[in-house]
């Protein structure tokens, strides 16, 4: 991860040949504090980074600082052998030593646009580095808490700014170029057997959206947090769609049929039948099946026939009062089938009768025979 120190230019001198020379605070021991955001961990609110001088003044953070290129502002990219030439306008010493909690960096700058930058009042210093930040919480030996430790420092150059946080404090991406954006991927070497430049940071090779990218360590774990994150959600949404298509086919399965609602409508309408047969005009809009029947025995029989009663008893009392009209009568059998015998005995004898009297009046005018 990329980070910067601000200090001011202090003790400065020409030289005979008009080289600008200086010595320089350019790192510290102690807590800093960061954003979340500025280091990668945009779920925290603030992080406290501890920076031990075991790390600061060990043998490998004082060799970076040895011979580095000095830059006016700070460069878009890390200074390398590649564009050297491009950024730089001087150069660190290599009498690196530590003076209480700092590192003081000796330094001469050989360009004299940025020596007449820096006389007239550009006067601050700003140390681009690389470290790796170890996560781990815990607390100093003076009994301060801290979030995460520095380790593995490397300076990478001495930036020349106009403006940046006084004294020795630190921050990540100085605001005077994109420099300590984190995370800034850079790889460094990871053994003795596999080396690339010197302070450079270890890096991943992630892909996302089908296209492979090189992040930071830190960076690779919060993208793989982020892509879990979003792979519970799927997982989530998915069985949501489960659930309610579940109660979708819950919901079909408890539809009528047209048969069956054909069939409840003609109940419907015969027992509205039987209840006007039963009860007159009685009001059965709006009313369930066992409110109809309840109402047909209050009108016949009155409120005390159904007080206390269950639906069975109340269902009872009406299948008693519509017996006989739940059968259509045939008014033809109705008719018949009591005096169509009678009726044809009435018939039989009058047309015997009939019969008597016309023989009668046929043979009345014969006179009898004498004996």
């Amino acid at each position: 991860m990329n980070f910067t120190d601000t200090v001011t230019v202090a003790g400065t001198r020409r030289t005979g040949d008009g080289y600008l020379v200086a010595d320089a605070r350019i790192a510290r021991t102690g807590i800093q504090s960061y954003s979340g955001a500025e280091i990668g961990r945009p779920e925290m609110h603030a992080v406290r980074i501890y920076r031990p001088g075991t790390e600061v003044f060990s043998d490998d953070t004082l060799k970076s600082a040895a011979h580095r290129p000095v830059t006016n502002e700070h460069p878009p990219e890390m200074v390398t052998s590649e564009n050297w030439k491009k950024y730089s306008v001087g150069q660190t010493g290599d009498e690196i030593a530590g003076e209480g909690i700092f590192l003081r960096v000796p330094l001469m700058v050989s360009d004299e646009a940025a020596i007449q930058d820096i006389e007239s009042g550009k006067q601050e210093l700003s140390a681009g580095y690389v470290c790796d930040v170890d996560f781990t919480a815990g607390v100093t030996p003076a009994g301060e808490a801290y979030d995460a430790i520095q380790r593995n420092i490397r300076i990478n150059h001495i930036a020349i700014v106009r403006r940046g946080r006084a004294g020795s404090k630190v921050r990540i991406g100085d605001a005077a170029a994109p420099w300590g954006c984190s995370p800034l991927a850079a790889p460094r070497p990871i053994s003795d057997h596999h080396q690339s430049k010197e302070g450079m940071m270890p890096t991943k090779t992630m892909t996302i959206d089908g296209i492979d990218i090189k992040v930071s360590d830190q960076a690779a774990e919060i993208i793989t947090t982020l892509q879990q994150r979003l792979a519970d959600a799927e997982v989530a949404h998915q069985k949501a769609i489960a659930v309610r298509d579940a109660e979708l086919d819950a919901l079909k399965s408890a539809l009528p049929s047209d048969a069956e609602i054909d069939r409840k409508a003609e109940a419907r309408a015969d027992l509205i039948g039987l209840a006007k047969a039963v009860a007159g005009n009685i009001k059965t809009s709006g009313l369930t099946d066992a409110a109809i029947r309840k109402a047909v025995v209050i009108a016949k029989a009155g409120e005390s026939a159904v007080q206390g009663r269950s639906d069975a008893y109340i269902d009872a009392r009406f299948d008693m009062l519509a017996e006989g009209l739940r059968e259509k009568p045939d008014l033809f059998a109705d008719a018949v089938k009591d005096g169509i015998n009678s009726t044809q005995t009435s018939m039989s004898s009058a047309f015997t009768a009939y019969a008597a009297m016309v023989r009668d009046l046929q043979s009345a005018h014969l006179a009898a025979n004498p004996t």
